[in-house]
């Protein structure tokens, strides 16, 4: 396994842990509060994560063997850096921004299991085992792929590493808003 991989999975291994760390203590309706009708709450943050990453694990799949060749348009959008700089910066914690997803990645309605956060850290090993199990032979950096949201958009292998983590972290600070809104506990 290569040392950006090895990163990568480190650090969703740190987010599971900061995520039950954070909000494994809360209960059912605390995971499915809202501060308003048209927000998420901290369990339709992790649904949301574990939705969208799901989207990526087909694509690990095939990565496991050096055997994966670029789409046409993989190997010639001039726009693959555009949008992996975009993507990183958009959708790092630090963008003050709130972000529209498609439908594909909206997380459930409302009341989900309140297993919810121990469930994402399963996730978060299943996310890690297929990012771990990545060709070492493959270059992150010269493999582009395809988003699972949008199928005009692309970027590098090693781009997705960052959009994953930067992303997950996002949503953990959202719902650590979500927990601190006026209301959160009554």
């Amino acid at each position: 396994m290569n040392d950006r991989i090895t990163k990568t999975t480190a650090e969703i291994d740190a987010i599971a842990k900061d995520a039950a760390a954070t909000f494994g203590g809360l209960g059912r309706d605390q995971l499915n509060w809202k501060p308003a009708t048209k927000s998420w709450s901290v369990a339709q943050c992790f649904d949301h994560l574990m939705t969208i990453n799901s989207m990526y694990f087909p694509l690990f799949e095939r990565l496991r063997s050096n055997n994966v060749s670029n789409t046409f348009w993989e190997k010639y959008s001039p726009l693959s850096g555009f949008f992996g700089r975009y993507l990183k910066k958009t959708l790092s914690p630090e963008y003050p921004k709130k972000m529209k997803t498609t439908k594909k990645a909206y997380p459930s309605a409302s009341d989900l299991d309140g297993e919810i956060i121990l469930q994402f850290g399963q996730h978060q090993r299943q996310l890690a085992d297929h990012i771990g199990q990545i060709s070492p032979e493959i270059d992150l950096r010269k493999t582009i792929i395809t988003s699972p949201l949008l199928s005009f958009v692309t970027y590098s292998l090693d781009d997705t590493l960052t959009i994953l983590t930067v992303h997950e972290r996002r949503h953990l600070l959202q719902a650590q808003r979500v927990m601190e809104t006026d209301g959160f506990s009554d």
